[in-house]
């Protein structure tokens, strides 16, 4: 369906001169998924765009060939272009959110692609829209046609950009990170839907990702790309378990996964990739490269097969001059190989009894909204209804859960950014929730966060200097030349060396930025540090570096820790303790090793059941996962909030609401149907279901 031969793509930006790829080739078969990995600026999203003729301003392929279904497509004219693009080839682009028009219906925005190509009726393309919108699992598409993008979630919005793309039954899908910004339950539907699509419509796909769990479930054969250059492709159960290039090699040993030994620190690439202007003469991968040999800095591989012969009809190929030794590869999905895997500080004991650093007690949130509901009252969204838990000095508590459960609305309570509508916080025994903004101003100092996206927490227009002093002069702590020495011990603290002071957010990588927004939470020497979602929008290589570095630094500094995640290997990995929220609500709170090896809630279950694992011959088909979206906070369901969605549900789950009830001394649940066995005489007998039940 699709040859690419030698393509190289240059885009002159003034004076600079960037080649994003560089003799890439690759072929999709009918009907085959092609999975391209690797970290971002590797080249996969811009070869995407070159395949549909869309690259950016001051773009051009330079050399190369790229023929679909017979016809080459490199130097076509624009009207003949269009007339491919949408049609025969379509893309689901990675933000649903900024791809769709805001100020048009979602419904329209699909009419006009399939108007423009196959030339119906408005009435006739809507009601074709309608059936596609029901065929992706959308409720209610005659109504959904008309709302705007905002008013869908996040898993509607990109299951709206799906039927953009194949309305009008393309041979060939190109899907560019169509869920990186996903929880894992929607990524599971998301991903399933695109599959099956593919199977019904006998599509081919390029599912462009840096997700290795992704690809080891979907994809046929794999291509890994850094640096602009493809550097392995294979078939994937082959590639996987004959893996070849060092690089390919690193990500799969930088992937925590559900298995990981939490008393081994993960294995992380060191360095960053190389600036696109850049163009080195050897192996790219040399400088971050722990086998690289002086031929390696001097001369560029070839793609070549296990025995060393360059065939470019082989299934298997590989630039490496000193490729991995198949025996060092893992053979357990998320298993470090012994010659990467270093030891680090065993995980934290069990904190004695004793006051606990911070304790939050019944908090709940309500936000107005407008307009009334029932009776004339006030509408409000309960973001957080009724939470409950301890955390000890030096421990690190996770919460997990969807987006649009609280999880967020809760660390901000935990910090004193909100206030919540009753409980109360308390730090190391004191108010901090309720109290006069003096008071208040003091104990804030010793509660920091850490926030998602570090380019929207970050001043553009304040140096990173600037940055970190900031926080020390509102406080009124040393003089100037005191604050410039703390803000270079804090980026020699977290991996950055001083030269950076001077910078912008903007000259600095994602990773670089992570890293500054955790000096920067820590400049005051807190006692509490939450991180809301510290790693979810970044590379799995820089992503092992932050994760390793938030925990020595926790370590270290004795910090009690509040990590927010949706991710539950990043969870698994850095708590003690774990508490799964769902619409507001702790269902399930317990030590991390219980709750993941024991799950006692079927949405504890689903969520760990859709995790991908990075390893073809056991990423299945999922089971147990979760299905449907989940309700609105508006107006929850009775009883059970999850009984909608819940393969246990019956009439007591609609009528009473579930209490948190002991499953051991260290683990609770709010479940009438738990999937183990509770401290409690009320459940009665042969009521309990086991877990195997559920996943089935």
């Amino acid at each position: 369906m699709l040859t690419i031969s030698d393509l190289t793509v240059e885009i002159r930006r003034g004076e600079r001169l960037v080649r994003p790829v560089t003799g890439v080739s690759l072929t999709v078969g009918v009907g085959e998924t092609l999975g391209i990995v690797g970290e971002t600026g590797s080249g996969k999203s811009m070869t995407g765009l070159a395949v549909m003729g869309m690259l950016p301003a001051g773009g051009r392929v330079t050399s190369g060939s790229i023929r679909f279904d017979g016809r080459e497509l490199v130097g076509l004219a624009d009207a003949e272009y269009r007339a491919i693009r949408g049609n025969d080839i379509a893309m689901v682009f990675q933000d649903s959110l900024t791809s769709l028009n805001p100020t048009r219906r979602v419904g329209d925005q699909i009419v006009e692609t399939y108007r423009l190509h196959r030339r119906a009726s408005s009435r006739a393309a809507r009601k074709v829209v309608e059936e596609m919108l029901a065929l992706v699992g959308i409720p209610n598409p005659a109504e959904r046609f008309d709302d705007f993008p905002h008013q869908l979630s996040g898993g509607m919005r990109q299951r709206v950009m799906i039927v953009m793309a194949l309305i009008c039954e393309p041979k060939l899908l190109i899907a560019d990170e169509p869920t990186t910004a996903l929880d894992v339950t929607i990524q599971a539907e998301i991903l399933e839907l695109l599959d099956g699509l593919k199977r019904q419509l006998g599509m081919s796909m390029i599912l462009v990702t840096h997700d290795m769990g992704v690809v080891a479930r979907y994809a046929d054969h794999v291509g890994v790309m850094y640096a602009g250059r493809m550097v392995e492709t294979g078939p994937t159960t082959q590639l996987f378990r004959d893996t070849r290039h060092q690089y390919t090699h690193a990500l799969l040993s930088s992937i925590p996964s559900l298995e990981q030994d939490r008393s081994v620190e993960l294995f992380s690439i060191p360095g960053s990739p190389p600036d696109p202007t850049e163009q080195p003469v050897g192996c790219r991968f040399a400088p971050r490269c722990a086998a690289a040999t002086e031929r390696c800095r001097a001369e560029y591989p070839p793609l070549v097969t296990t025995d060393g012969v360059d065939r470019p009809d082989a299934a298997h190929r590989f630039a490496c001059w000193n490729p991995v030794i198949a025996q060092t590869i893992p053979v357990r999905p998320g298993a470090a190989a012994s010659t990467v895997t270093r030891p680090a500080n065993p995980v934290r004991p069990a904190p004695a009894e004793s006051e606990p650093r911070l304790r939050v007690t019944d908090v709940r949130q309500a936000h107005p909204v407008s307009g009334f509901g029932p009776k004339g009252r006030r509408r409000t969204v309960k973001a957080v209804d009724g939470v409950t838990f301890d955390v000890a000095a030096g421990e690190t508590f996770g919460l997990v859960g969807e987006s649009g459960c609280g999880k967020s609305s809760l660390g901000r309570i935990l910090v004193a950014l909100d206030r919540p509508t009753s409980g109360e916080v308390r730090l190391d025994g004191q108010k901090i929730s309720g109290v006069r903004p003096r008071e208040l101003a003091e104990r804030r100092t010793r509660l920091q966060m850490m926030f998602q996206d570090s380019s929207a927490s970050l001043d553009p227009k304040m140096r990173i200097g600037q940055t970190l002093r900031e926080p020390l002069a509102i406080q009124g702590v040393g003089t100037q030349a005191q604050r410039t020495a703390t803000a270079r011990e804090l980026l020699d603290s977290v991996g950055l060396g001083a030269g950076i002071l001077d910078r912008y957010p903007y000259e600095l990588s994602g990773g670089q930025r992570q890293r500054i927004g955790l000096a920067r939470a820590l400049a005051l020497a807190p006692s509490v540090l939450v991180a809301d979602e510290p790693v979810s929008a970044l590379d799995v290589s820089i992503r092992s570096q932050v994760l390793n570095l938030m925990r020595s630094q926790q370590r270290e500094r004795g910090l009690s820790s509040v990590v927010i995640s949706h991710d539950l290997s990043v969870v698994r990995y850095l708590s003690d303790r774990v508490g799964v929220m769902y619409l507001g609500k702790l269902v399930e709170i317990g030590d991390t090793d219980a709750v993941y090896g024991s799950a006692a809630h079927p949405y504890t279950a689903g969520l760990l059941a859709a995790v991908p694992i990075a390893h073809p011959e056991t990423a299945s088909e999922p089971v147990g996962r979760i299905t449907g979206e989940i309700p609105s906070p508006l107006d929850p369901p009775s009883g059970c909030r999850f009984r909608t969605r819940c393969p246990l549900a019956t009439e007591r789950c609609a009528i009473e609401e579930p209490e948190l009830r002991p499953v051991t001394a260290t683990h609770q649940v709010a479940c009438h149907f738990p999937l183990q066995p509770v401290e409690d005489p009320r459940v009665p007998a042969g009521t309990r279901s086991t877990r195997q039940e559920v996943t089935r």
